[in-house]
């Protein structure tokens, strides 16, 4: 197995991942899988996956349909509540407890994906009903057509705000927007001219909010021909993004960024390897959802070359802690823990939205991370599949200490702790003479407060 990205094969690397006597699927393949293409899994689940084969647990992420009227129904009326408030930090809330609880996680990943990408903060927007229609735009179309999505996000009243179209006028055109559709959403750095941005900015003027939803004022618009990328002819925004979207950067730039979100931010993968990814995308008509697919059934996401080399962020850390212990916590407090730790949603901290990888890491954050733990586990109203940790332990048959740090590594671990310290967390959970729920819960919180931990 080759050590390094830059040696690996194109062709190997996005065929589909076949099991084999050196290469099984397994609870760490299963594990890795849930983790990327979600928020990590239950021991139930994980059982399950095993059972199945990875090409099948994947076709069923990609389409998953399995919100139930029931859950629908729950989330309309929590969103209804925070929306009531006016504030977008409950709204933030409301969509934490959404991560939680989805039976369709992938979805809500690519929500994640498409909020970082398409960058907009609810201090500037300030309104929450806007915040949460474009979070439900994401949740609509993330896996649809690129072009579709482009189109409606340069429609959509919060981004319109957030980027200053709505001062987007003939005579003095706003060019912040159409800026960030080629450097940040499309194309990437050196993909385009300053007076590309110009002319791509005269094809959005007159495209405003009446009554919180968007409006075309002709009055306002540009109506002179202008020349995008070296196509010539063109009027319209739609058009403009048309353009914008057809250039053959467009699938490569896309590509990188689900690479680096979903198989490993480790490394920058080369153009060679990126290509074939691409070409798939536009064969596709920048359909998204094949191509995550692809990119979650491949040889090389199921590789050491993708396994563990993810740092988790704040909401992948503490979401998946919780949900592959089928726990649940006061919502309002984890909230106000992600944003000490810098990822608070709906509050990007610019229009490049998170970083991620390195970023998340410093001693101030570890620190952070793992107080963050401790508040939740130390939390009266967080349960454990309804119950206590101990229960839960007991139902998966991780009773003793050995049980139970073999339990946990195997389920929430992407990288292995050291022998002596699973050693040292087995001998504190088997301390009798210590409460079994409070040793059982600092047991959890010293696995989570490693290094190894913070990895995806």
């Amino acid at each position: 197995m080759p050590g390094t990205l830059e040696s690996v094969d194109p062709q190997w690397a996005w065929e589909t991942f076949e099991p084999k006597a050196d290469q099984p699927w397994n609870r760490k393949g299963a594990a890795h899988l849930f983790r990327r293409a979600g928020f990590a899994a239950t021991p139930e689940q994980l059982r399950n996956a095993v059972s199945s084969s990875p090409a099948s647990v994947v076709q069923q992420l990609v389409q998953n349909r399995s919100e139930t009227p029931e859950f629908i129904d729950e989330i309309t009326a929590l969103s209804a509540a925070s929306l009531a408030t006016g504030n977008p930090r409950r709204l933030a809330a409301w969509w934490l407890h959404r991560l939680l609880n989805t039976p369709d996680a992938l979805r809500e990943k690519v929500v994640l994906f498409w909020h970082g990408h398409f960058a907009t903060g609810a201090e500037k927007v300030e309104d929450a009903q806007l915040m949460f229609a474009q979070n439900e735009l994401f949740r609509a179309s993330g896996l649809g057509r690129f072009r579709e999505l482009v189109q409606a996000v340069s429609r959509d009243p919060a981004m319109l705000i957030y980027l200053d179209s709505v001062t987007n006028r003939k005579a003095h055109p706003n060019e912040n927007y159409a800026r960030e559709v080629m450097e940040l959403f499309c194309l990437g750095e050196g993909e385009y001219t300053e007076q590309d941005i110009r002319e791509l900015a005269r094809c959005f003027t007159g495209w405003e909010i009446r009554r919180d939803q968007f409006r075309f004022n002709k009055y306002q618009h540009d109506t002179g021909t202008k020349t995008i990328l070296g196509q010539e002819g063109i009027e319209s925004g739609e058009e403009g993004v048309d353009v914008v979207v057809s250039q053959p950067a467009c699938p490569r730039f896309l590509c990188r960024k689900l690479f680096r979100f979903f198989v490993t931010d480790a490394e920058e993968p080369s153009d060679e390897l990126i290509q074939p990814l691409a070409d798939e995308l536009r064969a596709n008509d920048l359909e998204i959802g094949p191509t995550v697919q692809r990119m979650l059934s491949s040889n090389l996401f199921f590789s050491e070359l993708a396994y563990g080399r993810k740092i988790r962020s704040p909401i992948e850390l503490s979401v998946g802690l919780l949900h592959s212990l089928e726990a649940s916590t006061n919502i309002y407090t984890l909230e106000e823990g992600l944003r000490v730790l810098g990822q608070e949603l709906f509050y990007p901290p610019n229009v490049k939205g998170w970083d991620g990888g390195r970023t998340w890491i410093n001693s101030s954050t570890l620190l952070g991370r793992a107080n963050l733990v401790r508040q939740v586990l130390d939390n009266e109203a967080t349960r454990f599949g309804r119950g206590s940790l101990t229960d839960f332990c007991r139902a998966n048959g991780w009773e003793r200490g050995e049980q139970f740090v073999r339990g946990v590594v195997d389920t929430l671990f992407a990288a292995e702790p050291s022998q002596s310290v699973q050693r040292d967390v087995a001998t504190l959970v088997d301390n009798t003479s210590l409460d079994e729920e409070r040793r059982r819960r600092d047991a959890l919180h010293w696995l989570c407060s490693l290094p190894e931990f913070q990895l995806g």
